[in-house]
């Protein structure tokens, strides 16, 4: 007999049905060996003790503050731990339960239906203006068509053109600046037939930029302001654009002082979730969902967004992820943004982890490389 410990994270349904494993039984054991933690927070103390009995009644648990056995305090935050198994179960017997838990128990079953929605993807980043924090993701006309040619050839599927920074303390630019500023790229894609190789997307959050490149054949928008403006999102129904939704607290002014959140995985799906009915109310049909890293949060937000963001897997759209050299890379292990990579591969191949589909990137042969060997990991 030989025993080996294997890892949580191997691909489960291929080694149950490497073992021959009846088809049926294959979904039971793989629902059983994922496991979840839910933070439930504000839960009536009453139905903390009814979750904690039926939890404990099936094999899984709730981790409940001292006292609350005997109502110490009448509101508490817990910590649901299960399989998709006890999660399915607690999602039917929850149902019935008074004091909220039927809200809970929908959540549950919501957490257990949640599916892979897409392949990922890489998507390049094209600045068209002379601040951008990386100084080496600027171009103008031909050095840019140079430039997306080979993140192409390195494995970009999309590419993300902007004329404005969004950095910190960026200076605002008015749409006509901005315009002039993409338009002679946006040409040069049209007459070189880019579109052809790769999709391209419009990093801006102005009418008149956004549907110039729409017209030229762009079919994405990337909107830091998450489709604030009405006519973004008539822009987009309009030319049946992917629409971006980005998390931003304040204006790239003023994101950086002292950004502050009471929830912020709850505040941020909220905020999706109403920008999605919006969005939906106009028509726009495909969405991806970016979390906005180093907008609007500090270091601890970002990385509690990117460790958690499975959170937002409910709401089901495509996940983006954009921590190319920024600055939370230095605030870790200081170095110049010339010298990040190392930090964002290790943050980007986290999103992965986590339900990325999209990530956002200044270094795309790197990235190419870094997916393909995850990859090969995840068919382990």
């Amino acid at each position: 007999m030989l025993i080996e410990k294997l890892s949580s994270d191997i691909d489960i349904v291929a080694h149950l049905k490497a073992l021959d494993v009846d088809g049926g039984g294959v979904k039971i054991l793989a629902d059983k060996a994922k496991l979840h933690i839910i933070h439930i927070k504000d839960l009536h103390v009453g139905a903390a003790n009814i979750l904690k009995q039926d939890a404990l009644s099936i094999g899984a648990d709730l981790a409940v503050p001292r006292g609350t056995v005997v109502g110490a305090a009448k509101r508490v935050d817990c910590l649901l731990i299960g399989t998709s198994k006890h999660l399915a179960t607690l999602a039917k017997k929850e149902l019935a339960q008074p004091f909220g838990l039927k809200d809970l128990a929908k959540q549950l079953d919501a957490y257990v239906r949640v599916k892979s929605l897409c392949k990922r993807e890489i998507m390049g980043i094209i600045n068209a203006n002379d601040d951008s924090f990386f100084s080496e993701s600027r171009f103008k006309s031909n050095s840019a068509i140079e430039k997306i040619e080979q993140m192409i050839a390195d494995g970009a599927s999309i590419i993300d053109i902007g004329g404005v920074s969004s950095a910190p303390n960026s200076e605002l630019v008015d749409a006509d600046e901005e315009l002039a500023r993409v338009k002679d790229i946006c040409d040069l894609v049209v007459e070189k037939k880019l579109f052809e190789k790769a999709r391209f997307s419009i990093d801006s959050y102005a009418p008149e930029v956004i549907e110039y490149a729409l017209k030229s054949g762009f079919s994405i928008v990337n909107d830091i302001t998450g489709l604030h403006n009405d006519r973004v999102c008539e822009l987009c129904a309009k030319y049946d654009a992917t629409a971006i939704i980005m998390h931003m607290q304040g204006t790239p002014q003023t994101m950086q002082l002292n950004p502050h959140y009471e929830n912020i995985l709850s505040e941020i799906y909220d905020f999706f979730e109403e920008r999605i009915t919006k969005a939906e109310s106009f028509g726009v049909k495909e969405i991806v969902l970016d979390v906005g890293i180093g907008f609007g949060k500090s270091l601890d937000d970002n990385l509690y967004l990117l460790k958690n963001m499975q959170h937002f897997a409910t709401l089901g759209k495509a996940l983006l992820v954009g921590a190319s050299r920024k600055s939370l890379i230095d605030k870790i292990a200081p170095a110049p943004v010339q010298e990040r990579l190392a930090g964002t591969l290790t943050l980007h191949q986290e999103a992965l982890r986590q339900g990325a589909a999209i990530l956002r990137v200044h270094d795309v042969k790197e990235h190419t490389q870094m997916l393909q060997v995850y990859e090969a990991l995840e068919r382990v």
